[in-house]
C-alpha cells in the first residue's frame, strides 16, 4: 500500500489532465468568459501567458467540457509540417482523407465546400512553435469565420505577437493567464492534495510554509508542482528510514523546501 507520502507526490506529477483542474475564484472567472466566448461570434480568441500559469489546463478542460456538446478539436502539440496541418485537420473536422500533400489553396476550397450548420472549433496549444508564415494562413482561415480558433501561446517580452497588427485585426478576444497570488497558492495546493483524499498532508502546509514557497515558485503553478513532487519525493525517502529520521507530518520543515528547491534548480547551490 502507497504511503501518503507517495500519494501526495503523484499529485504533482507534470501532467496536463482535465481532472486535476483546481477551481480558484479568480481562475474559474477567466475560464467561463472562455467557455462564453466559444458561443459568441468570432474569428479568433488568444489565450496568452508565461509558461506554467495553466494555458494548456485551460485548453485541456475547455476540450473535455465542450467535446460532447460541440464540434471542438484540441492539438496539444503543434503539427508543424504546413501539409500535415491542413490533412489532418481536414480529416478530423471534414472526414475528409488526403494521402497527397494539400496546400493552402487547396485547404480553402475544402472550408469552402462544407455547410457546416456547427462552425468548428480549433483549439492550438503551444502557438509560438508554428512558423510565421502558418501563423498567417490561420490567420487568413479564422477571416472565412468556417472555422473558429482558440490559440495558446506564450507572452515573452522579445515578442509579444499581441503587438502585431495582424492580431488586432482578427482577434475578437485576449485573455491573458497569471501566476497565482499567495493566497491562491495557498488554496491551489490544498485543494489538489485534498482531491486526492490526501487530507493529512493537505494540512501540513501553512501561511508561513506557502510563503516560503511563493518565493521560491513566484506563483508559478508549473514550478509548484515541480518544488512539491521533489518535496515529497523526500518525505518518501526519509519515512523509509523513519527509525533513523523521524518525520514531522504537521507541518512542513523549511529544510525539505529549500532541498526541493535546489534538486529543481529553484536555488542554486
Amino acid at each position: 500500500m502507497n504511503s501518503i507520502f507517495v500519494n501526495s507526490k503523484n499529485v504533482f506529477l507534470d501532467t496536463v489532465n482535465s481532472k486535476d483542474y483546481v477551481q480558484l475564484d479568480r481562475v474559474s472567472t477567466i475560464y467561463q468568459s472562455l467557455k462564453d466566448s466559444i458561443k459568441k461570434p468570432l474569428k479568433m480568441i488568444l489565450l496568452y501567458g508565461k509558461p506554467g500559469t495553466g494555458k494548456s489546463m485551460f485548453l485541456t478542460k475547455l476540450h473535455h467540457d465542450l467535446c460532447e456538446s460541440s464540434n471542438i478539436y484540441l492539438y496539444q502539440t503543434p503539427i508543424l509540417d504546413e501539409s500535415e496541418f491542413y490533412k489532418t485537420l481536414a480529416q478530423d473536422i471534414f472526414q475528409t482523407k488526403y494521402n497527397d500533400t494539400l496546400n493552402f489553396t487547396q485547404f480553402m476550397k475544402i472550408v469552402k465546400n462544407q455547410e457546416n450548420q456547427e462552425i468548428p472549433v480549433v483549439l492550438l496549444d503551444e502557438a509560438q512553435l508554428y512558423s510565421e508564415l502558418l501563423m498567417e494562413k490561420i490567420r487568413l482561415l479564422s477571416d472565412t469565420r468556417s472555422i473558429k480558433f482558440v490559440i495558446s501561446l506564450h507572452k515573452t517580452e522579445r515578442e509579444d505577437l499581441i503587438a502585431k497588427e495582424h492580431f488586432q485585426t482578427r482577434i475578437w478576444e485576449t485573455i491573458e493567464l497569471e501566476n497565482a497570488s499567495k493566497a491562491e497558492l495557498k488554496i491551489y495546493i490544498q485543494k489538489k492534495l485534498m482531491k486526492a483524499n490526501c487530507f493529512d498532508t493537505a494540512n501540513m502546509f501553512s501561511t508561513h510554509t506557502v510563503k516560503k514557497i511563493y518565493k521560491l515558485t513566484h506563483g508559478n503553478y508549473r514550478d509548484t508542482n515541480k518544488l512539491l513532487y521533489t518535496l515529497f519525493d523526500i518525505y518518501t525517502t526519509y519515512e523509509q528510514h523513519s527509525n533513523i529520521y523521524p518525520l514531522n507530518t504537521t507541518k512542513v520543515p523549511n529544510k525539505f523546501v529549500e532541498m526541493a528547491a535546489i534538486h529543481t534548480g529553484l536555488i542554486h547551490a
